[in-house]
């Protein structure tokens, strides 16, 4: 509706002789002010009554004026929508979500959530907007997090196909190497592992990935989460190597004993000793990514936010170096914060470590064996903020059905859905009621906000948008008898269709499960 709004506007202006004029269509502030509003007649410099009786808009009830400003409210047919579909912004762009991508070789941390949750839903608000997607996982399989993993294994004989041993070695380990008293050992170690010269370590590492690596398949199958693509940094690592080598005195300088990028700061691609740091691997994940996916127009890769000023420095450095296939293309960083419980940041070099895993169980436990509730309860909790934003969780407050959270908007579809059961048994009138015209006015705007979340890769503008559908909704659930002696309206009858129709949509969306009972 907005848009073939913005098009009877667009002609009446080139009929008016305004010509182009970059004006907008947007949901007002106040109901008062109608279902849409635009600032053509202040944009395009001409009257606005003279444009408001130039618009004759299918499903538009009325037109009016205010000041330089014109509303338009909706025909209560136009208002409930049959289907929810979307502006499709990148139709024909295939897009590149990379995200998840942990450190292995020990327990998934918490905050490792929350890239997989943020990303998984830009995932999803580009697919609905018109891309093809492609979603990639980039492990860290090798280098230093590794070795002092296999150092920790190899002094306490620890069994690596255990979690928890993985996660008792690599602590151990970081201590040592932070303290200096193995730091030589550990160095030693991770050498060897790029170079494959040490059979029982190597055999450890690859014990020890191949546990890590079950856990995160199965923590991201809970999540609702399934790759197209897997790298690892063990892959990426010499293939940057050997492009960082090959363009020293171009792209890259040697100094005291590594090769260093100087952008806007300067980084180290490979280091004393020769081996690829993480700029490296990068450069050599961009190669592989666009041998896997040549014709993408957009790549993303979310992560801390502290990754920021690292991500500035090496997609300019492989800008330089890929300057054909970056041409026209997109390279993004998408920042996702830390989640925060009352004892501060968690860090997984230090004992205090909250596993994924253990959460999303305590979680479960607390919603009564509901994982799909308890899901829910995290994604929403992730998501209702901006990205790079932290997150401050509470459990309790997650799981609560009095709004604001994810089981509340679960909660209010499952209200429409068992509605909807009840309907089907029930004779349907002509009867038309008012007391659903506020939640008719806001169902009307869902395309709009799933086309803003796409454009600015926000899932939280949905997560805003469902939460006020659901409290309007239960408003209404609250204080109308929707079915009286086995009758409902049929206009009521369209709007629930219309609302389990939107919230399943929006929770789809978000990642977030949407259960048929509670």
């Amino acid at each position: 509706m907005r848009e073939r709004i913005a098009q009877a506007i667009k002609q009446a202006l080139a009929a008016m002789g305004a010509g182009e004029a970059p004006f907008v269509v947007e949901r007002p502030a106040a109901l008062a002010h109608g279902d849409y509003a635009t600032n053509a007649a202040i944009v395009a410099k001409v009257d606005a009554q003279e444009l408001a009786a130039k618009l004759h808009i299918e499903g538009v009830e009325k037109i009016e004026v205010v000041g330089k400003f014109i509303n338009f409210f909706l025909s209560r047919e136009a208002l409930i929508p049959k289907i929810q579909s979307f502006p499709q912004l990148y139709a024909g762009k295939t897009v590149l979500v990379e995200y998840t991508s942990p450190n292995l070789f020990k327990p998934l941390h918490i905050g490792n959530l929350i890239g997989n949750i943020l990303g998984e839903s830009i995932a999803r608000l580009f697919q609905a907007t018109g891309a093809e997607v492609k979603r990639i996982n980039y492990p860290s399989d090798i280098g230093l997090t590794v070795a002092k993993g296999v150092w920790g294994l190899s002094k306490t004989k620890g069994d690596p196909t255990d979690i928890a041993a993985l996660g008792a070695a690599y602590v151990a380990g970081n201590a040592a190497y932070e303290d200096g008293s193995a730091k030589a050992e550990i160095d030693e170690i991770n050498t060897a592992l790029y170079e494959n010269s040490n059979p029982e370590w190597s055999d450890l590492r690859k014990k020890g990935i191949a546990t890590s690596l079950a856990h995160l398949d199965g923590l991201c199958a809970r999540l609702g989460t399934t790759f197209d693509t897997e790298f690892f940094e063990s892959e990426s690592g010499p293939v940057g190597r050997d492009i960082v080598r090959a363009n020293i005195g171009k792209v890259f300088e040697e100094s005291d004993g590594a090769v260093v990028y100087r952008g806007a700061h300067t980084r180290v691609f490979l280091n004393s000793r020769g081996l690829p740091t993480y700029e490296a691997k990068e450069v050599g994940l961009f190669e592989l990514k666009t041998k896997a996916h040549p014709n993408f127009d957009i790549s993303l890769t979310v992560t801390g936010s502290e990754q920021k000023d690292f991500f500035a420095v090496v997609f300019d450095a492989i800008a330089k170096l890929f300057a054909t296939q970056t041409a026209g293309k997109v390279l993004r960083h998408i920042s996702n914060g830390f989640l925060r419980l009352t004892t501060g940041k968690m860090s997984s070099r230090l004992g205090n470590v909250i596993t994924g895993e253990s959460l999303l169980e305590d979680l479960t436990e607390a919603a009564r064996g509901r994982e799909d509730v308890a899901v829910g309860a995290i994604k929403y909790a992730v998501l209702k903020s901006g990205s790079g934003k932290d997150i401050m969780f509470d459990p309790e407050k997650s799981l609560s059905l009095e709004g604001d959270s994810g089981p509340y908007v679960q909660y209010a579809l499952v209200r429409a859905r068992a509605l909807l059961r009840k309907a089907a048994d029930a004779a349907v009138t002509q009867h038309v009621t008012s007391e659903s015209a506020i939640l008719e006015r806001l169902l009307i705007h869902f395309p709009d906000v799933v086309a803003r979340a796409a454009k600015e890769m926000e899932p939280h503008h949905v997560a805003t948008y469902v939460t006020e559908l659901a409290s309007v909704f239960n408003g209404w659930y609250a204080h109308e008898r929707a079915i009286v002696d086995g009758k409902i309206s049929g206009h009521t009858l369209k709007v629930v269709e219309a609302v389990e129709r939107t919230l399943a949509q929006g929770l789809r969306v978000l990642g977030i499960p949407a259960p048929e009972e509670m």
